[in-house]
């Protein structure tokens, strides 16, 4: 079969001023094949006519008005949905082979026939104009931290114009962890874009029914900053299209800086923060030259952040426990029946009476959830032992592992006291030393037998006693010796 390349050769030949039969030969073909593309002046490509029939039967033709009636009915049925109905109706009929051949059918019944597809539509974006935010999980990259799972999520934030981008770490879609994301970006940008896009965020756009359009804590935030606010409709998330991008890119970049960098584990946060850092800064590199255009058109910062912490007014229950963001926290049983201020961050709950601060308590993910100090409601508890076995937080009073296996112990070896007893080595950790008390339960754990609370009280004391006094001796120095070498330097 002659090639088109056979045919260029040929035809170069003749150009040249060869004879018909030497530009044959030098293209490798016959002369009479070399006279028939010559006098036709066509490629062996173009003269070959478009395959336009079947090489074996269709073996849906049967059936196939059926299947075309199916999906005019509903559009989103797939083919190999259909292809198994049509296996269920004819046994043996159709081989599973076969499935490709209604496939390639389907898919030019959609070109053709089908619904029109939604179209995107390319933006124009001014510079300094438009800044888009959200929320992505980072779990699947699998970061620890000193050998500990690390799950968190990064506030990401990317302006439109340039594709200039940064983040914070932040562990929940709180309003919190919004206005310290947002704050911490502009303030790193240097300045403040007019518009902010972001979804339909609980913590910043009201449910459609709500009279106002975004959240009070929302509204504040966008008045400090003198910043518009935008939100997307709903299920349409190609509004945020720039930031939806930017979370895909810049994960793939993560976990190829994580290949390269041999392991996923750091030795503690900051290090961990450093490392994605660095990340943001080469991946913003090479976006200078439109991020400097549009750092020109930014409109200035505030005179002071707006401070992420929201206060709220609780009254501390009869169980010593405060309600917070739908979860529970303990505080001290003086503050019981009182009123006090909560300070809510991104990660902590800080509880603050008569202008002083009480507690700084990790705020807990998530709804449900409960965070009870045993050194809050140990005072009590010893009074009232008979109330231990069945508190609602019974399982948050085994401060380690061990302080569990002591009161399963004491169970076993004197089940009428336990609770008091249990309760009395969990009031020492308080009072004196919680690590102290770990270290003699374990010895008294591996014992064996039978002890009490007075018996860990005695080796705490042993243990933690002041060890004898050092006499340190020092000799006198002998300042002949410098002497001799002042005599030896000068000689």
């Amino acid at each position: 079969m002659v090639t088109d390349r056979q045919v260029r050769i040929l035809m170069r030949h003749l150009r040249s001023g060869r004879t018909l039969a030497g530009a044959a030969a030098r293209a490798d073909m016959d002369e009479k094949t070399a006279r028939r593309y010559r006098d036709g002046g066509r490629l062996p490509s173009e003269c070959r006519a478009a395959h336009s029939w079947r090489t074996r039967p269709d073996p849906f033709t049967e059936v196939w008005e059926r299947v075309r009636q199916q999906l005019a009915a509903y559009p989103e049925l797939e083919a190999k949905t259909l292809f198994e109905v049509l296996q269920r109706e004819a046994p043996g009929r159709f081989a599973d082979g076969q499935l490709r051949t209604l496939q390639r059918r389907v898919k030019r019944w959609r070109a053709l026939e089908g619904p029109a597809k939604e179209v995107y539509f390319p933006q124009v974006h001014e510079p300094g104009r438009l800044c888009q935010s959200d929320f992505t999980h980072l779990g699947s990259l699998g970061i620890t931290l000193a050998g500990q799972p690390f799950p968190h999520l990064l506030y990401h934030l990317v302006l439109t114009y340039s594709n200039w981008e940064t983040g914070t770490i932040v562990f929940s879609e709180s309003l919190e962890s919004l206005v310290e994301g947002l704050e911490n970006a502009l303030w790193q940008l240097g300045g403040v874009p007019r518009e902010h896009r972001t979804d339909r965020l609980t913590a910043a756009v009201h449910k459609v029914e709500h009279p106002d359009e975004f959240t009070r804590g929302y509204e504040a935030l966008l008045d400090h900053y003198g910043l518009e606010g935008r939100k997307i409709q709903a299920g349409c998330a190609n509004e945020n299209g720039d930031v939806e991008q930017s979370h895909y890119r810049f994960k793939r970049a993560v976990d190829q800086a994580l290949l390269l960098r041999g392991s996923r584990d750091f030795a503690d946060r900051p290090a961990y923060l450093a490392f994605l850092a660095a990340l943001f800064v080469r991946r913003n590199a090479g976006r200078r030259s439109r991020f400097e255009e549009e750092r020109l058109l930014l409109r200035p910062l505030p005179a002071r952040r707006l401070g992420s912490a929201r206060r709220l007014r609780v009254r501390v229950g009869p169980s010593s426990t405060i309600r917070v963001q739908r979860n529970v926290y303990s505080v001290h049983s003086r503050l019981r029946d009182e009123e006090v201020e909560v300070r809510l961050t991104a990660e902590w709950v800080e509880v603050w009476y008569a202008q002083r601060r009480i507690e700084r308590l990790p705020r807990l993910r998530g709804e449900g959830k409960h965070h009870i100090d045993y050194r809050h409601v140990i005072d009590w508890l010893v009074r009232k032992p008979g109330a231990f076995e069945n508190y609602r937080y019974h399982e948050d009073l085994f401060p380690t592992s061990r302080f569990r296996q002591a009161y399963d112990q004491l169970r076993r070896e004197a089940p009428l006291v336990a609770s008091r007893e249990y309760l009395q080595v969990l009031e020492l950790a308080a009072r004196e030393n919680e690590s102290g008390v770990d270290e003699v339960l374990r010895t008294l754990l591996a014992e064996g037998g039978t002890f009490s609370a007075e018996t860990v009280k005695e080796r705490l004391a042993a243990a933690t006693a002041l060890p004898a006094r050092t006499d340190v001796f020092i000799q006198d120095v002998d300042l002949g010796s410098y002497d001799t070498l002042l005599v030896e330097a000068v000689g």
